[in-house]
């Protein structure tokens, strides 16, 4: 196979909507583009339409299709990952644009931003604290997790990892597996949430274990709301069982206008910004030029999807 790919090259389809910026990716990488009928790669560039892909790719002879985000469970949830094609995704590239959203979040908690932008007269309390010797877990140990580590150490925060094989995250004081969670989370001020969404992680912070979590600790949550029982978080946040929550995403999402979320002062919420399509735009390009030429050398592939695990 690996020898056909070289013979072919890279005729690649970029759909619903191409960009100069992809087209020239591909074709700087030694790729063509092609139609849908005459492509063997797609680079697909619509995260909400998986229905769309799947008719898309109904009788086209692709055999590599790049999506164009990390978060990919709504194509799971659609059905649509053949297991036969191999699928890509952006894991990994969009990694310090949340990170950075993370790490913003921390510091929006330690100096009570929020409080303070709402306020209409000149308080005298203060209960700000530096970020300087707390600790993080981090929960998920991919592109945002190990891109959150160089930006909070030379601010003096200790970091520990988790992630589902115990693989040390580098930089990290040390690193544990998910099934030792709950034994860590009692010695963090923060909790990253920065794993991928499957069956598996669905609900992974319910009532127990936000019950593990430092009654000041607080949640901050960049990756995707369905890793967090919205009602237990809820629970939690109302009778101080955490210190609060910092949440780029939710489940539902969006949020709906009047959820018990958007009352609490111990929660801060952004609308799913940490990484944005536009910045996200900018980033893809580099990922796809790898890939195309990778592909048509028969090379490994970047961000591969792994069809039984979901992500």
């Amino acid at each position: 196979m690996n020898g056909d790919r070289v013979q072919q090259g890279a005729r690649v389809a970029i759909l619903p909507k191409a960009t100069d910026e992809l087209e020239r990716a591909v074709t700087d990488a030694g790729g063509s583009l092609a139609d849908i009928a005459g492509a063997n790669a797609l680079v697909w560039t619509n995260p909400r339409d998986p229905q769309a892909m799947k008719e898309t790719l109904d009788g086209s002879a692709v055999t590599w299709v790049q999506l164009p985000f990390a978060g990919i469970e709504k194509f799971f949830a659609a059905g649509v990952i053949d297991p036969k094609l191999t699928w890509t995704c952006a894991k990994g590239i969009y990694g310090p644009a949340c990170a950075e959203h993370a790490l913003a979040l921390m510091l929006a908690v330690g100096r009570r931003l929020p409080v303070h932008m709402r306020a209409e007269s000149w308080g005298r309390e203060s209960s700000e604290f530096r970020l300087d010797g707390k600790t993080i877990v981090v929960v998920g140990t991919g592109g945002i997790g190990s891109a959150l580590v160089p930006m909070v150490a030379p601010l003096g925060m200790r970091m520990i990892g988790v992630n589902r094989s115990g693989r040390p995250l580098e930089g990290a004081e040390r690193t544990v597996t998910v099934d030792e969670l709950g034994d860590v989370l009692s010695v963090a001020d923060f909790v990253v949430i920065a794993a991928a969404l499957t069956e598996a992680t669905r609900n992974l912070f319910d009532k127990e274990m936000l019950g593990a979590m430092k009654p000041s600790a607080w949640l901050v949550n960049v990756a995707r709301g369905g890793l967090v029982d919205t009602d237990a978080l809820v629970a939690a946040l109302e009778s101080g069982i955490i210190g609060g929550a910092a949440l780029d995403v939710t489940e539902p999402e969006p949020l709906p206008d009047g959820h018990p979320l958007w009352s609490l002062d111990n929660c801060m919420i952004t609308p799913h910004v940490a990484n944005t399509w536009a910045m996200g735009l900018a980033a893809l390009p580099g990922l796809v030029r790898h890939n195309v030429e990778a592909f048509a050398e028969g090379k490994p592939l970047e961000g591969l999807v792994d069809p039984e695990l979901g992500y």
